[in-house]
């Protein structure tokens, strides 16, 4: 273990040198709120497409997905197609009529668009939306950073109150450096490590083990029940189980941190191409998990905690140096989405409440001058977060992505694609996906029932249609009336 630590040392110091190194290089481009916070609309295929996947997924894709695996077996491979089948959605449907939408309305953030689509001069819905975004991204960052101080501790030995500090420092500095940009070209040099680790260990798992015919043979033999598809449960409790890992997709179309890259997007054929190089991407990295927590009972059988499987293989299967590259794919997965959603947060609070809700009429300078401010802000506050191991901001973090997913997922579709929503039927929409999200997991439902995004996203789903059918028929009342006394 010395050995490794001191080879993923040098390729660590390396790896905060090249984003550090991003984070200088982008800074000057960062002169304006345009260029700071969407990169002045200039992603290309590439860098739009694995950003938007690897600022979606965190250490969920490096870890939890390969855990799940080993803990479940072929039960649950449905979160593939549930990832995929989120992926396609935005790409075919969200991503070319938001680029669009938003270039041509001058939308900075997802705020903006609502705002503009609405035509709202009362700030209600930028406000809620800045509310529900704020309150997720805040703990979720704050978890990330503390998952970053158990990965230094399990690698290291360095205690968390060092860690968290020097990691959050390199986040919040390049991000302060580049803005968005930065943010864009960083998570797209992480997400290339996340899949390269993966693809590598899965692979060199299955050929350790005398290939993939030996490794079924060896996995049946030490765990048969993770072969069975259904993993011994009953066929409503697999519905249910198959149901709520399908349902991780609905998460996709309401994630502010991966919308603002199709925003962000150069053109057209920059969302036709990135829609294939994303699928591609998911693939890789999902079939690669599936692969290697299969894999794991055989080479690491009686785990007491599925998500070691990942560094375990790393160290047993590689050479110290290839183990430390993929290594730093944890960290890399973890970083991404970090970034990624202080950006959003920061721009939370700079563009849309401080410029957009109290003063417009502020410089481009001073404008910048808040948004760093802000990210510096936010960061130490998350860094707070995770050094006091605050109980509730562990729990909330998994409401997070349905909260997001649950509220703006239907709002951004219909606003889309339906020319009858209504400003009232966004509002109960957003409202009624966060607050299902909430009382569904304090309830306890989510482990009893289903996963809470199925229910909040079809809930706020109704919500939207039916405020806006019935607000849609009461101007249509007062429209008549005011005609009638006329």
């Amino acid at each position: 273990m010395t050995e490794l630590s001191g080879a993923f040392s040098v390729v660590f110091i390396l790896y905060v040198i090249l984003l550090l190194g991003i984070g200088w290089v982008t800074s000057r481009k960062a002169t304006s709120p345009s260029s700071f916070f969407l990169a002045d609309r200039s992603l290309k295929a590439w860098v739009t497409a694995v950003s938007s996947t690897a600022s979606s997924e965190s250490a969920w894709a490096v870890l939890g997905t390969v855990g799940l695996v080993y803990k479940e077996g072929l039960a649950a491979v449905w979160f593939l197609p549930g990832c995929l089948m989120g992926y396609a959605a935005n790409w075919l449907l969200l991503a070319e009529r938001l680029r669009k939408f938003s270039h041509d309305t001058h939308a900075i953030t997802l705020p903006d668009y609502l705002e503009s689509h609405f035509k709202d001069k009362t700030n209600v819905l930028r406000l809620i939306s800045v509310i529900i975004i704020f309150a997720c991204m805040m703990a979720y960052v704050g978890a990330q950073f503390a998952a970053i101080g158990k990965t230094f501790d399990a690698i290291f030995g360095v205690p968390h109150h060092l860690s968290i500090p020097i990691g959050a420092a390199i986040i919040i500095l390049y991000t302060m450096l580049g803005g968005f940009l930065a943010v864009a070209w960083t998570d797209f040099v992480q997400g290339l490590i996340m899949v390269f680790g993966l693809v590598l260990l899965a692979g060199i798992a299955v050929v350790s083990l005398g290939g993939f015919g030996a490794m079924v043979e060896q996995v049946s033999q030490a765990h048969p029940q993770s072969l069975e598809w259904m993993g011994g449960r009953t066929a409503g409790g697999f519905f249910g189980f198959m149901i709520g890992l399908l349902g991780i997709g609905l998460g996709y179309p309401g994630q502010p941190h991966v919308l603002n890259r199709y925003m962000a997007a150069k053109d057209t054929r920059t969302i036709r191409l990135g829609m294939w190089i994303a699928l591609g991407w998911g693939f890789l990295v999902y079939g690669s998990a599936i692969l290697l927590g299969l894999c794991g009972h055989a080479l690491f059988p009686g785990l007491s905690d599925p998500e070691h499987l990942f560094p375990k293989a790393a160290e047993a299967l590689l050479p110290t140096v290839v183990s430390a590259v993929v290594l730093t794919g944890v960290l890399a997965a973890i970083m991404s989405t970090v970034s990624a959603q202080i950006i959003v947060a920061a721009s939370a609070v700079a563009h849309d409440v401080c410029t957009q809700m109290i003063n417009r009429d502020l410089s481009h300078q001073q404008i910048l001058k808040i948004s760093r401010i802000s990210i510096l802000v936010l960061g130490i506050g998350a860094m707070i977060i995770a050094l006091l191991k605050v109980p509730v901001i562990f729990w909330f973090v998994l409401l997070a992505w349905s909260g997001l997913g649950a509220s703006f997922g239907p709002v951004i579709l219909f606003t889309l694609y339906s020319k009858k929503v209504t400003r009232e039927g966004a509002i109960a929409g957003l409202l009624t996906g966060f607050i299902t999200t909430l009382v569904w997991k304090g309830l306890g439902l989510s482990d009893t029932v289903i996963y809470e995004l199925v229910p909040a996203f079809a809930l706020a789903s109704l919500a939207v249609w039916g405020v806006s059918q019935w607000t849609a028929e009461k101007e249509g009342e007062k429209v008549e009336a005011a005609g009638g006394a006329e």
